[in-house]
């Protein structure tokens, strides 16, 4: 029986979270040392501004965000860490926690974004799930 590679099924998981749901404007997978695991759109080398969120900056700063919101819920005593939110003029990011992961959603401004957390949560189970293999 054909099993599909993890790069495949994550590739998937994105690009499904796009095509389901209006307003969500590029997608990456970091893992927790900061390194981009997978992106949607795909990264284009000739056209790099296609999607902002993977480029290894970026995927740096994920991780970090989501290493310091964990530090910091940990000293407060809130519990574990469960999606960390930044809203600017120009859209929304949303980080979820997906095991050894994170997974980024870059939103526009003005998409139900009730919508894009119901499905980028289930998206970074998913991820969890296919690189907890």
């Amino acid at each position: 029986m054909f099993q599909e590679s993890r790069s495949t099924v994550l590739e998937r998981t994105l690009k499904t979270l796009h095509v389901a749901v209006d307003g969500v404007k590029a997608t990456v997978i970091v893992n927790i040392d900061g390194l981009l695991v997978a992106a949607y759109p795909p990264t284009d080398e000739e056209n790099p501004h296609q999607n902002p969120t993977s480029s290894p900056q970026v995927a740096a700063m994920s991780a970090t965000l989501v290493g310091l919101a964990e530090k910091t819920l940990g000293r407060l005593a809130q519990g574990q860490l469960e999606r960390l939110l930044m809203e600017g003029e120009e859209g929304v990011i949303v980080i979820f926690p997906a095991g050894r992961a994170s997974l980024a959603v870059l939103v526009e401004k003005g998409a139900r974004l009730s919508h894009v957390l119901y499905a980028a949560k289930k998206a970074a189970q998913e991820v969890e799930t296919v690189l907890s293999y």
